[in-house]
């Protein structure tokens, strides 16, 4: 079994807090268990790693819950049971959501559905308003947490990335040029550079709100280190695929060696 490490990310701590500043913001109203529940699963939702998935989450709970909550007031006027408007009611939503984007899931809306089908006593309208509302306060204060308080940045992410593109490359001239007939392959960075390319779009996808410039600049240089690598690895592709391989000058020799490339001096092939 693979063992892992205990850990306490800071966007579980964010959820938590989010999830508890949203239920004191609920109390007022009346903390009954519907209230709570909502609210907290609004703030669950939008405390996500990008600004982009977080407007998702918004627009994901938003829309599930006024579309469970009109869905649950059409059904209630039905002539018909309340499971009956259930097994309608599910139905309905399901295959509406089935024609929307992924992201959109029937969970929510169903939920609410149920409950407004079920309970005789309950005001339908006025039980799908207040849905909403503790939904938008729970979205509300998990949105500020998460962009207000160390929001994700996965700068140092690329960082590494990066260094670890250039070993990669000194590792491949290192055996490009060691004198023996095995020529290596430039698999390994082509696997960087598409890790650089996932952690490229999470970074463009945030928004450093006290540092937007900064982080349009940042995210130019690395983009122009993306591009640049991957014209890099397409020469690199070239030279593994030569008959064999080519000698150093003096220059470039020293050059490698100035960057920590160990090149040996004599070679099996000399």
């Amino acid at each position: 079994m693979k063992r892992h490490r205990f850990h306490v990310g800071l966007r579980t701590v964010k959820t938590s807090v989010a999830i508890v500043v949203a239920m004191i913001l609920v109390e007022p109203y009346g903390a009954t268990s519907a209230r709570l529940i909502f609210a907290m699963l609004g703030a669950m939702a939008v405390v996500q790693p990008t600004f982009k998935e977080s407007l998702e989450a918004c627009v994901t709970q938003i829309v599930g819950v006024i579309f469970g909550a009109l869905a649950g007031v059409l059904l209630v006027e039905l002539p018909t049971g309340p499971l009956t408007s259930v097994l309608l009611g599910v139905i309905f939503v399901i295959t509406v959501y089935n024609l929307l984007p992924s992201a959109f899931s029937p969970s929510l809306p169903c939920f609410i559905l149920v409950m407004v089908c079920t309970d005789a006593e309950m005001a339908p309208i006025g039980y799908a308003l207040g849905r909403i509302w503790d939904t938008a306060i729970g979205l509300g204060v998990g949105m500020i947490i998460n962009m207000a308080v160390f929001p994700y940045d996965n700068s140092r992410q690329i960082r590494e990335t990066i260094e670890g593109l250039d070993k990669d490359l000194l590792l491949f001239l290192e055996d490009m040029f060691d004198g023996d007939t095995h020529l290596p392959g430039p698999g390994a960075m082509n696997d960087r550079i598409d890790a650089l390319k996932s952690q490229l779009s999470i970074f463009a996808n945030q928004r450093l709100l006290l540092h937007l410039r900064r982080q349009k600049r940042t995210l130019e240089r690395y983009q122009a280190c993306e591009r640049k690598a991957r014209e890099l690895v397409s020469h690199l592709e070239v030279l593994s695929q030569l008959d064999r391989p080519g000698r150093l000058s003096g220059e470039n020799r020293r050059r490698l060696a100035a960057c920590g490339a160990k090149v040996a001096e004599r070679r099996e092939l000399d």
